[in-house]
């Protein structure tokens, strides 16, 4: 946590897939080469042509922090999850050596053909009870902010400024658009104005929420109010009568900010996965889910999500957590499969608030949790294809080759360092003042899929 929150704050919704492949995964272990500057260098030239993309003076890229986020699709009954989005973004002004830079800049966003949520489907319910549920009585169309909780941000807006990024919370973003089209993988503009209001730099990210929570399958067409009946049944409680009800104002929530495990004694994630791991419920039924496969990085994903392959089944979720784990701050990491590569081994720190090579995050080069790029989903693929034409890691050698040569660092230098020859790295890099490879991402020691060879030091998969 960055500073003190609103009973509520959010921590974030849903856990790590583990990266396959090096050039997926970044983290908090390296020592940055350039940190987020209060004097901006001068503004180097025009556009630059990369690969099949191109990148001007500054560049943008943006993500959200979690890769989904799931929201009620009714809160009149029930209710796990607010509507809520967070994205991220970090502008670099290119040069030699570039810099991240937020002094002198503004950042706004807007989710693209999405102007309100209030009046579609049933989600004006959560405007409507935000009072009851959250303790907080909000407009409609403006959301809660569980980081900064005097500002409530709509579906357009200021970012604000944290310093080496820019951050807008809680985004009250439903998955219907304008058009009444459900789609749980919508877009955000980020424009980037300089103090002239200028736009210097804009790209767009996939903003992504879905309310495909399937507790129909066991509970039937009325789910929330059988799942309150047969709580107060088993447990004799009173919440039919309570409606609406928050689940975690009994069961600790850690994703809506709540540090212990509640007046139950035993976290959300605990009782929920516990109870279902015998009742042959799988994880896209509640995780969205059948439609939405928001787990989606084709390197990590298979037909059921390949969650458990990171996270264990729902048995081993529940019983880590009863051993003392606390569910969504502590997580499985990129190191447990990607271990011996520079700035992968974020210890404690989870990817979402991992940053590697020049400050930046590790999502800024690779993605969100759960769609780390490429993906399955087009929006995703966005800024991988904007700056360099190939929907790979930002930086990434396979943005104009098919494999790593087989040469390593040494063939990179000769090749690329001189600045004649443009690369990947030339979204952030106008040149090379040092060829150190450990200053490189991942000390260039990352794989390249289908290659004979790695950097020096390196392997193939």
């Amino acid at each position: 946590m960055r500073q003190k929150r609103h009973l509520f704050p959010l921590l974030g919704f849903g856990t790590l897939l583990l990266l396959a492949g090096l050039t997926t995964a970044c983290g908090s272990g390296g020592q940055p080469t350039t940190q987020a500057s209060s004097s901006p260098p001068p503004a180097v030239g025009e556009s630059l042509k990369i690969g099949n993309g191109s990148v001007g003076p500054y560049m943008v890229t943006a993500w959200n922090d979690l890769g989904m986020h799931c929201l009620n699709p009714t809160y009149d009954t029930a209710v796990i999850l607010p509507p809520y989005n967070t994205v991220w973004a970090q502008v670099v002004q290119r040069g030699n050596p570039p810099h991240l830079v937020t002094t002198g800049l503004t950042a706004q966003y807007r989710i693209i053909n999405n102007t309100n949520s209030y009046s579609k489907g049933k989600y004006g319910q959560f405007w409507d009870n935000a009072k009851k549920l959250f303790g907080v009585a909000l407009s409609k169309d403006k959301g809660l902010n569980l980081v900064d909780p005097t500002i409530s941000n709509g579906l357009s807006g200021q970012m604000v400024n944290k310093g080496d990024h820019f951050e807008v919370d809680g985004i009250p973003v439903v998955p219907v658009d304008d058009s009444g089209v459900w789609n749980p993988y919508q877009q955000a503009e980020i424009t980037i104005k300089d103090s002239s209001g200028k736009v210097v730099a804009q790209t767009r990210n996939t903003v992504p929420t879905s309310d495909e929570i399937n507790c129909a399958k066991c509970h039937g067409a009325d789910a929330f109010n059988d799942i309150l009946k047969k709580h107060d049944q088993n447990h004799r409680t009173q919440l039919m009568n309570s409606k609406p009800v928050l689940c975690a104002s009994c069961h600790g929530s850690p994703a809506l900010g709540q540090s212990g495990p509640g007046s139950s004694g035993k976290f959300l994630s605990q009782a929920i996965h516990g109870f279902h791991a015998s009742k042959g419920a799988s994880c896209y039924d509640c995780h969205p889910g059948n439609k939405t496969q928001c787990s989606r990085s084709l390197a990590h994903t298979n037909a059921t999500g390949n969650c458990t392959a990171c996270h264990g089944d729902m048995s081993q979720v529940s019983s880590s957590i009863a051993a003392g784990r606390v569910p969504w701050a502590q997580e499985p990491s990129c190191a447990k499969c990607h271990a011996g590569v520079p700035e992968v081994d974020t210890g404690s720190t989870l990817y979402r608030h991992g940053k590697g090579h020049g400050g930046l995050a590790c999502a800024a080069c690779h993605g969100s949790p759960h769609a780390m790029v490429p993906t399955s989903q087009a929006t995703d693929n966005y800024q991988a294809l904007q700056y360099q034409g190939k929907a790979v890691a930002l930086g990434s050698c396979a943005a104009c080759h098919d494999s790593n040569k087989g040469e390593g660092f040494s063939e990179f230098a000769k090749e690329h360092g001189s600045g004649q020859k443009a690369s990947a790295c030339a979204i952030c890099h106008t040149g090379f003042k040092d060829l150190q490879q450990a200053k490189f991402p991942h000390g260039f020691l990352w794989k390249t899929r289908n290659s004979s060879g790695g950097g020096s030091g390196g392997s193939d998969d």
